[in-house]
């Protein structure tokens, strides 16, 4: 599978959990503009088999390379971003991971026996990237546990191995100059952002500015009822030009870190 298919066969999944995407297409659309993605996001466990190296290798063998790592002391997480050097406007690829041994006992033992029947759900004849969650019989009491704790956990522990958000890069949109425009747009229009730490993360200044909406909700079947919870959401990027002329291509922890709780659980 080629890297335009990847892309177009983890979009049909997102957009499936999102149609909120849809809509803001159809908005920009109205105005002349051609999508460009900046980023896509994936979520992952720091356990073997299923941490970022192994979801990396989808993409490091269709030509990509780390090309940054980062630190969330506050959410327990570590990520890290790759780039594709060879192909014009790829997008990046920006992989976190939980790290579970900074949990609690009790939230430890519900991953590892989420990630024991992970492993045995698992197909082999396929990229973990479009693994979504194959665990069948999933409990909204351990979703709710994990969240007490964890939202990032108990999102993962529901949705699995998926797109977690895509990113309009705003740079080369003709009617928008800036984020701060982009954002008032599709305000006006009733698209709900992520006000957590503001609507703007970051600044010129740091050479990336961030904004992203809420996640829609979906319902899931549980052992326990049907329930709805957050999914998936999307993200825009402003990039700046750095001092050597090159426009600035990594992430800013402190802004990532509040565009995690875009799939926060809210009643």
């Amino acid at each position: 599978m080629d890297l335009q298919a990847v892309f177009s066969r983890l979009f049909a999944d997102y957009i499936s959990l999102n149609p909120s995407v849809g809509n803001i297409h159809s908005l920009l659309k109205s105005e002349n503009e051609e999508i460009r993605n900046d980023h896509i996001a994936f979520r992952t466990y720091n356990l073997p088999k299923i941490n970022i190296d192994v979801l990396a290798k989808a993409f490091e063998v269709r030509g990509y390379k780390e090309k940054g790592n980062y630190r969330f002391k506050e959410k327990k997480l570590t990520a890290k971003h790759y780039e594709n050097d060879k192909i014009p406007h790829a997008p990046k690829i920006f992989i976190s991971q939980l790290e579970c041994k900074a949990l609690s006992q009790t939230a430890q033992k519900l991953i590892n026996k989420h990630y024991l029947n992970l492993l045995h759900h698992l197909s082999l004849n396929d990229e973990l990237i479009f693994a979504h969650n194959p665990v069948p019989n999933l409990s909204y009491r351990n979703f709710e546990q994990l969240r007490a704790e964890s939202e990032y956990a108990a999102w993962l522990y529901v949705h699995g191995f998926r797109a977690n958000h895509f990113t309009v890069l705003v740079n080369p949109l003709k009617s928008f100059s800036s984020l701060e425009m982009l954002n008032d747009f599709l305000t006006k229009n009733a698209i709900e952002l992520n006000s957590a730490g503001g609507i703007i993360k970051g600044s010129k200044e740091q050479f990336l500015k961030q904004s992203s909406t809420l996640a829609d909700k979906v319902m899931i079947d549980f052992i326990e009822g049907r329930y709805e919870i957050p999914a998936c959401y999307y993200e825009f990027a402003e990039r700046f030009t750095l001092p050597d002329g090159q426009l600035f291509q990594g992430f800013i922890t402190g802004s990532a870190d509040k565009i995690f709780e875009s799939t926060h659980y809210r009643k």
